[in-house]
């Protein structure tokens, strides 16, 4: 029962948060188009969210261990609740903060929450370490079920009140999941290393070639997965295909993948990754 408890904290801190990712998916193309903005200008701002993403992603480990796991979940919070707020703007300039903003919260986003969460399983409850793949498989199951609803209630919302209005509805979900942690979670850090150590250390690790190369295939398939999500809205959106549908198809196909995996892994097939 206590376990249960402690996952069920985790889940209502974390899973809002999922959810307003997931509902500035849909239509930030749109949202870009709706302000006169040429597929160039778009490019850039897309391509400025990656690299801020990209960028912070270097060093931010060291700083949630640094700052604290739990305040970083808070920082990633208010981070995307401007970055949303930021869009209601038809300045370019404006924009672009919510673009960098957004690609650092995305950024703290899989970091923050999953090293608070290791860490108070291990350390502080003292729970058995094989008992974490239940939590994040819970996560993995949820998470899908809130991406493919979220892509069918932006859809819904921008019917109502045009492409902006799924990240005006985000910012809920973020503060609540901003005030979930700070009222229900403790705060816990990592170790205190240097940042030039800390990326020393991963920079060595790739003299190991089969590292390398795991590294290299993961970000060839990330580059692929990032233009996708730059092509899609353009390609669809002349078909008249409800963005916020073709999402959610998206979402759950990926999630039947994902089920399809693990059943592979750890079923009858016994299929082995790399």
């Amino acid at each position: 029962p206590a376990f249960q408890e402690f996952q069920r904290h985790f889940h209502l801190g974390f899973l809002p948060a999922l959810a307003a990712d997931w509902l500035q998916g849909p239509h930030l193309f749109q949202v870009f188009r709706s302000k006169g903005f040429l597929q160039t200008q778009i490019a850039a701002l897309y391509s400025l969210g990656f690299a801020s993403n990209l960028a912070f992603g270097l060093f931010s480990h060291f700083f949630v261990d640094r700052l604290g796991r739990r305040r970083s979940c808070v920082l990633f919070s208010v981070l995307c609740s401007l970055s949303c707020l930021l869009q209601l703007s038809r300045d370019f300039p404006a924009l672009a903060a919510g673009r960098l903003l957004g690609g650092v919260g995305t950024s703290l986003l899989f970091t923050s929450f999953e090293s608070w969460y290791v860490h108070e399983h291990l350390e502080r409850h003292d729970f058995p370490q094989e008992w974490i793949p239940d939590t994040f498989s819970r996560v993995a199951l949820w998470n899908g079920v809130v991406a493919v609803a979220a892509g069918a209630v932006a859809e819904l919302l921008v019917l109502v009140g045009g492409p902006v209005t799924p990240f005006v509805a985000a910012v809920p979900f973020l503060v609540f999941s901003g005030i979930f942690a700070v009222k229900n979670w403790d705060e816990n850090y990592g170790k205190r290393r240097s940042c030039p150590k800390a990326c020393g250390e991963g920079l060595r690790g790739l003299r190991d070639p089969l590292r390398a190369l795991l590294g290299l295939v993961q970000a060839l398939v990330e580059s692929v997965i990032l233009i996708f999500i730059f092509l899609w809205t353009p390609m669809l959106e002349p078909l008249g295909i409800p963005l916020g549908i073709a999402f959610s198809g998206f979402m759950a196909a990926s999630a039947v993948g994902s089920s399809l995996f693990r059943r592979g892994v750890v079923g009858g097939l016994q299929l082995q990754p790399l």
